[in-house]
């Protein structure tokens, strides 16, 4: 039987979400809400906010939509699952309480410690006072995060104690990030390659994915602000079977644990951001769905069928499924954003080239929109460029022929994604 299915959100992952679910044989109808300019030939756009419950709720029951897939974080954590799952609807993403492993890093960390999961010290502060005493106290650099969602901007690493208090004031004093930082973590720094290790579960049965590295900061060789990312790929020669088995014993099924132990079944995508320090894989961070650019990476490399996965997922029943097969090689991403991001920066440019991309280069887009039949920039982050190929340099050379292929005003993108790979 075919299914319909309704992704959530309009970014280039909810976009990598479409495109693989496009592909089923199990595919029904499929709806985007919102969607963006490149999920509109492969799905219905419907003119809902991702965070719109009611209104999501009203089209899933016109429409008879069988399964919901939620991209962003956001919604998860003011609830959309919970509403649609009191309704009988499956979704594939967790509840608000189970997305508290992303949407408070406090509650992420006391879960950590609670279940041994290896992770930097940090101390969290709900006072300006404490928190600036802890700058203090804390060896230098010191990384200061506000506790709820931030859009992927709540960190900040500080080199000097003048820094990391003005951080601190910034966030508690005067509300840069709302109520994300009215609470704090003063964390130790941590030095060593940062890996995306992401699994799907049920809450019982728990599903690896291939690990995959991202690139934060807006510029090349890790310059520059931090930003939602620049780019991705997969596999990391780092991160042999041995590790990913370690990751899946010491990090992964320990949270799922701990969260059943609290009440809480999780159902969806668990991220860990790991660091590998001299003293082993860390975790820097846990999100509650699909991370972005590393699912523009990974989706291209799974050969399985995602509309079956998420389905088990949602309804519980993911042991029924064998482990997924990948195909062979690697996958790089590039994104291509609009000038002057992560800070102030122009929209309305029309796209060109996206009919010039190189054979079995793929195009997931993000900031964009339609003006009449005319392909425009709408944000920040505007396409994520990919390619795959049987090893990381044929992979990477298709991608970066691919950014060079679409053009806009003010476009650019970092030129050294996945390059330590061919070193």
């Amino acid at each position: 039987m075919s299914t319909n299915v309704l992704v959530i959100g309009g970014g280039a992952r909810e976009h990598a979400l479409v495109w693989k679910l496009a592909a089923s044989n199990r595919i029904g109808q499929l709806f985007a809400a919102p969607g963006n300019a490149g999920t509109i030939s492969l799905a219905e756009h419907l003119a809902l906010g991702a965070n719109d419950a009611t209104g999501i709720l009203g089209e899933i029951e016109a429409r008879g939509i069988d399964l919901v897939v939620v991209g962003p974080e956001e919604p998860l954590a003011r609830g959309l699952a919970d509403r649609l799952t009191g309704a009988g609807v499956p979704v594939f993403g967790p509840t608000s309480e189970g997305a508290r492993i992303e949407s408070s890093k406090a509650w992420a960390k006391e879960l950590m410690r609670e279940r041994d999961v290896p992770t930097a010290m940090a101390l969290t502060c709900d006072t300006l006072d404490d928190a600036l005493t802890a700058v203090y106290d804390t060896p230098l650099p010191v990384v200061i995060k506000a506790d709820g969602l931030a859009a992927g901007k709540g960190v900040v690493i500080a080199e000097s104690r003048v820094e990391a208090e003005q951080a601190v004031r910034s966030m508690m004093g005067d509300g840069s990030f709302g109520d994300a930082g009215s609470r704090v973590l003063i964390e130790e720094y941590l030095t060593g390659m940062e890996v995306s290790f992401l699994a799907i579960t049920d809450g019982r049965t728990v599903m690896p994915l291939v690990p995959a590295c991202d690139y934060k900061r807006a510029h090349d060789g890790d310059r520059g602000p931090n930003t939602g990312g620049m780019g991705a790929y997969t596999p990391p020669a780092v991160m042999t079977s041995e590790w990913n088995d370690w990751t899946m014993r010491h990090v992964i099924t320990p949270v799922v644990e701990g969260m059943a132990a609290r009440g809480i079944t999780y159902r969806g995508v668990l991220y860990a951001g790991l660091m590998l320090t001299d003293h082993g894989p860390k975790v820097l961070e846990f999100n509650c769905r699909f991370g972005d650019p590393e699912t523009q990476v990974i989706l291209p490399m799974l050969d399985a069928d995602l509309v079956e996965i998420c389905q088990a997922t949602a309804t519980g029943h993911l042991s029924s499924l064998d482990a997924p097969g990948w195909f062979p090689g690697a996958c790089v991403g590039v994104v291509v954003a609009s000038g002057g991001y992560p800070g102030t920066y122009g929209a309305g440019h029309p796209i060109h080239g996206l009919n010039d991309v190189p054979d079995g280069g793929i195009v997931f887009h993000a900031g964009t929109t339609m003006r009449g039949s005319e392909v425009v920039t709408a944000g920040g982050r505007v396409l994520t460029c990919v390619g795959r190929g049987e090893d990381m340099a044929s992979a990477r050379a298709l991608a970066y022929e691919a950014a060079r292929a679409v053009q806009f005003d003010g476009a650019f993108f970092r030129a050294d994604i996945a390059e330590r790979e061919l070193r």
